[in-house]
């Protein structure tokens, strides 16, 4: 019996591995994507060519999080999408102004005190906004943007006072909000779309979201910092990347999705860094990026990764230039912990549900 238990578990582990590599190379059919794809572009161009033209290009990191207000509520009819990304622009805008507040902190703390408040504020913020976002419903799901703002943040140079921070943050955020409103009248008006009431989720499917995250990011952050590598961020990002899937072995892909799109999307991020570019170009791909990343996200996310990450990568460097093999290679580095300790989390979840009785898991709204 033992014997044929492990064939099975081996047979198994096979198939989701063949599963996970063939997801990568299908891309599904489009739907409807080009409307929000130039809705989002333009949230994010507008506030950055703002910022260029009154050189303060160094703001961009907080106008660049709010404006990731614009990726929620796709395919949402006008009013629940303005209503969805009104809570979630605010949300962003807190995130942005706790990573500028641990920023201006971290003037009179050791960089080991610094590093430690910011990963205790990443785990907190993913346990928080996960289960949040999960309760009201909203796609996309998880804690990576959350996560992202406050960290990215928190690990950049103060150039500016938190007030300011969260005064361009909510800036860029209103503007997505404005422009949800205006897009009904150029395609996105999703009058068809059926709008059901947000699933009721038990007390303990809530603790586990809010434990696993949490979980995550801890795990992530810490191991990363330990190691010694930049911008430890990174890894709290990867890690709770995987969680935000359906379902145990989705999230699984997941992260795979995650390790092999980051490598090529480094990549392509060392090619544009590869040569002098002044400001004003990077702004350009930054925005070709997300055009590309919301053209694909949906469909294949391996592929989207391949513009998501060079996004990310330039959007860090437009605010604040650095070292681009420094930049690179700890992308890399911590994406990898990240996304393995993730893969962790969720194979430990996938562990625990199988404990629990039947009866109770039918019983509870989970994943």
């Amino acid at each position: 019996m033992p014997d044929i238990n492990a064939a099975s578990e081996k047979h198994r582990g096979t198939s989701h591995l063949r599963e996970a590599a063939r997801s990568m190379l299908t891309v599904a059919p489009g739907n409807r994507d080009l409307a929000p794809a130039v809705r989002i572009a333009v949230s994010l161009a507008a506030p950055l060519v703002l910022l260029l033209l009154v050189d303060r290009l160094e703001w961009s990191l907080f106008a660049s999080f709010g404006a990731f207000t614009s990726i929620y509520g796709r395919y949402m009819p006008t009013r629940t999408r303005v209503r969805q990304q009104s809570g979630i622009g605010a949300m962003l805008t807190v995130c942005v102004g706790l990573g500028a507040l641990i920023a201006q902190a971290s003037e009179s703390l050791t960089d080991t005190t610094h590093a430690v408040v910011t990963v205790l504020a990443g785990t907190l913020v993913a346990a928080v906004t996960a289960t949040v976002i999960l309760v009201l419903d909203l796609k996309p799901s998880g804690a990576v943007f959350t996560v992202f703002a406050t960290t990215a943040v928190a690990s950049a140079p103060v150039t500016a006072p938190v007030w300011g921070a969260l005064l361009i943050a909510g800036s860029a955020a209103s503007w997505c909000v404005l422009l949800s409103v205006l897009s009904r009248w150029v395609g996105e008006a999703n009058a068809d779309k059926v709008v059901h009431a947000p699933p009721r989720y038990s007390r303990a499917a809530m603790v586990r979201q809010f434990s696993k995250y949490g979980l995550a990011a801890l795990l992530g952050g810490s191991v990363a910092t330990l190691t010694g590598i930049p911008s430890p961020y990174w890894a709290q990002v990867a890690a709770v990347v995987p969680l935000s899937a359906p379902g145990h072995r989705q999230q699984v892909e997941r992260g795979l999705h995650r390790i092999t799109g980051t490598v090529l999307g480094v990549g392509v991020a060392a090619f544009l860094l590869s040569f002098p570019s002044e400001p004003w170009q990077i702004l350009v791909w930054v925005v070709v990026m997300q055009f590309l990343a919301e053209m694909f996200v949906l469909r294949n996310y391996s592929l989207a990764l391949v513009f998501i990450t060079p996004l990310a990568l330039l959007m860090v460097f437009l605010a604040h230039p650095q070292p681009v093999s420094t930049l690179l290679g700890a992308r890399v580095a911590e994406t990898a912990i990240g996304a393995v300790v993730g893969i962790g989390v969720v194979l430990l979840s996938a562990w625990l549900a199988r404990r629990r009785p039947r009866a109770v898991r039918r019983a509870e709204q989970v994943d």
